[in-house]
């Protein structure tokens, strides 16, 4: 066994040790194994986790999930170390310059009167910084790891600030229902359905942008919603569901939606 004392009050430094512990021979076999391509998921669910904990004010969990995303910091940046790549602090010092350059409004000359100008430092000190000469460029460097929705969201919103955006929801709308007809024509000539698909969400997120509505979180209620009904369609049912024609099933979800208001 490996020689750790733990403490009343564990720091960063801790956290290090303990993972470099795990790594190291005569550590956690399972730990040992992993590289950045193994445990890539992780990461993704651990932010997610600590996402949802957010969503639900939920404080204590918060602080668990983020030590969870954490973790996950420290772990890939141990992989990196052991193959001479950077280190823990090397990510640290990253940071720490990163911020201090994008905030010219705080740390350098330049002035920022509220939030909006602020963004458009950062924007304008990230796009010299990655030498992003255009917005093809900025748009480009948007990471293709997000949720469709996000990105799309993320894609739009950098178009718009170069001017290339509608003035308000109505032709956004418009663009709405019109990708609808196409995707209607796709799926009868049984040709570009993705494509199309693809296009008709990407309109509704553009739609949704408008009205001020998040795409992605939009989605997630509905899907919270779906799985309310579902469950009061299943309470309410007499017979197995897949013993119920197309009408039952829908005067029952008609009922779960009654339920509701």
């Amino acid at each position: 066994m490996v020689n750790f004392q733990m403490k009343e009050n564990c720091t960063i430094n801790d956290l290090l040790r303990i993972m470099e512990l795990l790594r190291a021979p005569g550590g956690c076999p399972w730990d040992r194994a992993q590289t950045h391509q193994s445990i890539r998921a992780n990461m993704l669910e651990e932010a997610y986790e600590a996402a949802d904990a957010i969503d639900h004010m939920d404080m204590d969990n918060l602080k668990e999930e983020l030590g969870d995303v954490l973790l996950q910091v420290v772990f890939h940046a141990r992989i990196a170390q052991e193959a001479g790549q950077f280190t823990f602090d090397d990510v640290a010092d990253g940071i720490c310059k990163k911020l201090v350059y994008r905030h010219p409004h705080v740390f350098g000359t330049a002035d920022a009167r509220d939030g909006s100008e602020a963004l458009a430092a950062w924007d304008a000190q990230k796009r010299a910084e990655k030498g992003q000469k255009t917005t093809a460029d900025a748009l480009d460097s948007v990471a293709r790891a997000l949720p469709a929705l996000t990105r799309a969201a993320k894609l739009q919103g950098k178009a718009a600030k170069a001017g290339f955006d509608w003035k308000d929801v109505s032709p956004a709308l418009d663009k709405l229902s019109e990708e609808l007809e196409e995707l209607k024509a796709a799926v009868r000539e049984d040709s570009n359905v993705e494509e199309e698909l693809g296009d008709l969400l990407f309109a509704a997120v553009k739609a949704g942008r408008f009205a001020g509505v998040d795409g992605e979180q939009a989605l997630q209620r509905a899907c919270e919603k779906f799985i309310r009904r579902f469950r009061t369609v299943e309470r309410l049912a007499e017979e197995p569901l897949d013993r119920m024609d197309v009408p039952a099933l829908e005067a029952l979800w008609r009922r779960a939606k009654e339920e509701e208001t």
